[in-house]
């Protein structure tokens, strides 16, 4: 897996020193928690993207889920049409910031093993998604 810049940069022509700003793609499609699988597969295939970043009452970035993993809770034993995006996030995370190392966030995207990261402000408000390309 490589990264990929989603939009294009003026502030660094190489990928010496670029941070996750220099890359990352813009917030996109923001849904609330307590939406239900169903109306968030519908935004997405509306919105034509893979990802929809979730967010609280508050506006606080809560994560990031992707068309595979609704998919998958839609299409298991215990679903039900009353299963929110909170029932089904877990643990917060993992985020980063628009000033995170592009190496740091690649090896964190791997760790994780993630194809996307919501790159969150420091009061945890979304700001962008960073992808990852195959």
């Amino acid at each position: 897996m490589t990264l990929v810049q989603m939009q294009p940069s003026t502030t660094h022509a190489t990928a010496v020193g670029r941070t996750v700003a220099d890359a990352m793609d813009t917030a996109g499609p923001q849904v609330c928690d307590d939406m239900t699988v169903e109306v968030a597969l519908s935004v997405m295939t509306s919105a034509r993207t893979g990802h929809l970043l979730v967010c609280d009452d508050s506006g606080r970035c809560t994560g990031l889920v992707t068309h595979a993993q609704l998919a998958a809770v839609r299409d298991g034993s215990a679903y039900s049409d009353r299963v929110r995006l909170r029932d089904i996030l877990g643990d917060r995370g993992p985020f980063t910031s628009p000033v995170t190392p592009m190496a740091e966030a690649g090896h964190m995207m791997r760790y994780s093993d993630v194809d996307a990261l919501p790159v969150v402000d420091e009061h945890g408000s979304a700001l962008g998604v960073l992808a990852l390309a195959r």
